[in-house]
């Protein structure tokens, strides 16, 4: 629980009671996760035992229903802060049949809830069972002034160890033992621990979500190093950027210096009351007309906060409106595959008349 804002918890919940009243929801059922532990700072797990805090839009108290198993003293407090009454229940009971008798009407499920319990929640419900999309993740979306401090803090300590890559990415080591060596660095700046470590030299780099292997880093080789982790609050943090293993080429250099325009005019795109699609558009714009479009082949962004990836997605097209308080990736790359790839990542925020970047190292191509 935030002991220094004490309200934090309830003044989300009423956020979402909120939004579901304006859109003509009639309950919320949340699944354990994420957005559980944003509305009640509770950080549970399901798995095959259903927990949900179901939540009228107007009326009655929430209500968490929990396997007794898990009833613990911080859950008790928790639900109390929030003024949710807590049923326990017992191995052979039909938790999802308990939950679908507490709710009726339209009802708005929790996006991360598995069809396991979904499904039959469908079935069992008196009424028409929705995604959360429109309710959680509306109110999730933006985020307070702590919030884009702890992201901003998060921001920073990647970008520490993005600044000590010379020590780690060296010619002769594997993708593996450079991989080894800045979870190390992430786990030392204070993150809880590395969620992903992508190291792509070579060709690995024109593959986005690569990864690590034992290939060899070489001379002359382009290598992508995107990483990130969370702070112990559960806020991450994710950057992306590309190294050269001695001078580049020519030809890298200048598709490298399109891709930081790219990446730059998107960012400068970032204002309240702009549409989302536009920040993608600013990049895919840009690299179209400077030949290299066919290679940018994935969206533009998408959202952070306690989840690692969440809504906004800055994609083609999308027309969720920009407001004070989102958070989100702008991080467009080039892959020309078998050969070699780049992307450049940063975290920005909303603000009141623009925006601010969360992340602030170096943003060109870095020779080692």
């Amino acid at each position: 629980m935030n002991a220094d804002a004490p309200d934090l918890y309830p003044n989300r919940l009423d956020a979402v009671r909120a939004r579901a009243r304006e859109i003509g929801i009639d309950h919320v059922v949340v699944y354990s996760g994420e957005d559980m532990a944003y509305l009640t700072g509770l950080r549970m797990e399901s798995h095959e035992r259903l927990t949900a805090l179901v939540i009228p839009a107007a009326g009655d108290a929430p209500l968490l229903i929990l396997p007794s198993l898990e009833l613990t003293d911080p859950v008790r407090r928790a639900a109390e802060q929030v003024g949710a009454t807590v049923h326990p229940w017992a191995d052979g009971t039909d938790a999802v049949a308990l939950v679908a008798g507490k709710v009726s009407g339209r009802v708005s499920v929790s996006t991360a809830m598995p069809a396991l319990h979904l499904v039959p929640l469908q079935q069992g419900v008196d009424g028409e069972v929705v995604l959360a999309s429109d309710v959680i993740d509306h109110v999730r979306a933006v985020k307070n002034a702590h919030e884009v401090g702890e992201l901003a803090e998060a921001a920073r300590r990647i970008d520490a160890v993005h600044e000590r890559m010379g020590e780690f990415l060296q010619v002769g080591r594997t993708e593996s033992e450079v991989g080894e060596l800045i979870t190390a660095a992430i786990e030392a700046v204070g993150l809880t621990h590395a969620e992903f470590v992508i190291v792509g030299s070579g060709p690995h780099g024109a593959d986005p979500h690569h990864g690590v292997s034992d290939r060899v880093v070489q001379a002359g080789d382009v290598v992508v190093v995107d990483i990130g982790g969370p702070l112990p609050s559960g806020y991450h943090s994710d950057c992306t950027r590309t190294y050269s293993m001695g001078e580049p080429s020519g030809q890298v250099a200048r598709d490298y210096a399109a891709l930081q325009e790219a990446q730059r005019l998107a960012r400068e795109a970032v204002r309240p009351g702009v549409a989302i699609g536009e920040v993608d558009a600013a990049a895919r714009e840009y690299l179209a007309a400077t030949g290299l479009g066919e290679r940018f082949i994935h969206r533009t962004g998408h959202g952070i906060g306690l989840g690692l990836h969440e809504p906004p997605f800055v994609a083609p097209g999308a027309d969720t409106v920009l407001a004070e308080g989102m958070t989100f990736s702008v991080e467009p790359g080039i892959y020309l595959d078998g050969h070699w790839g780049a992307r450049l990542e940063d975290i920005v925020a909303v603000t009141a008349d623009g925006r601010r970047d969360l992340n602030n190292g170096e943003r060109g191509l870095r020779v080692l």
